[in-house]
């Protein structure tokens, strides 16, 4: 069984932002492999496939980021998955866009839900897939701060690089870690 987490922030103001960058890419990820709709699920919006070992459970926190870890430690122990098991999904703000990193375990840098992710699980023994989101000076406003940045939107001229950083996101993500 395999728990994959996007972050981002629950409503519609928060939606196609940078920080949703861990949301579109399960939403992408669930229409690639048809999964269900979404459903709640402790603090969590939910879908799953599969049955015993080839069970995949996606997971959007339903907290804002900040609190991500919370509905993920639940999920996590509600199924007693292994932290091997879990990959967390989410925007980076020091990648350039159109760059994404998969590591088996690592820190939090300064993204505010991957210390709570950390907090929430007690290690940082689980895989992520870092989705690229920067480009301040270059197609973005260079002068904004880093939390008016990540909760902007993305530019027109940058949408398809996203799009593409998503498709390179999926096949990284089925490929076996190193």
């Amino acid at each position: 069984m395999k728990i994959i987490c996007g972050l981002g922030n629950p409503g519609k103001e928060y939606e196609g932002t940078r920080h949703n960058a861990g949301f579109m890419f399960l939403d992408a990820y669930a229409r690639k492999h048809d999964f269900p709709e979404f459903r709640e699920k402790d603090k969590a919006m939910v879908s799953e496939k599969g049955q015993g070992e080839d069970k995949v459970v996606l997971v959007k926190p339903a907290t804002f980021m900040n609190r991500s870890g919370e509905p993920l430690a639940a999920i996590v122990n509600f199924y007693k998955v292994p932290l091997e098991q879990v990959c967390v999904v989410y925007d980076d703000v020091d990648l350039p866009l159109g760059t994404v990193r998969m590591r088996k375990e690592g820190g939090a840098g300064t993204h505010n839900g991957m210390k709570s992710v950390i907090e929430q699980l007690g290690s940082q023994g689980f895989a992520r897939l870092r989705l690229g989101v920067e480009s301040r000076g270059e197609t973005a406003p260079e002068q904004m701060d880093i939390s008016t940045f990540v909760l902007s939107r993305f530019a027109k001229e940058e949408e398809a690089v996203f799009e593409k950083e998503i498709d390179e996101a999926l096949e990284v993500l089925e490929k076996p870690l190193a």
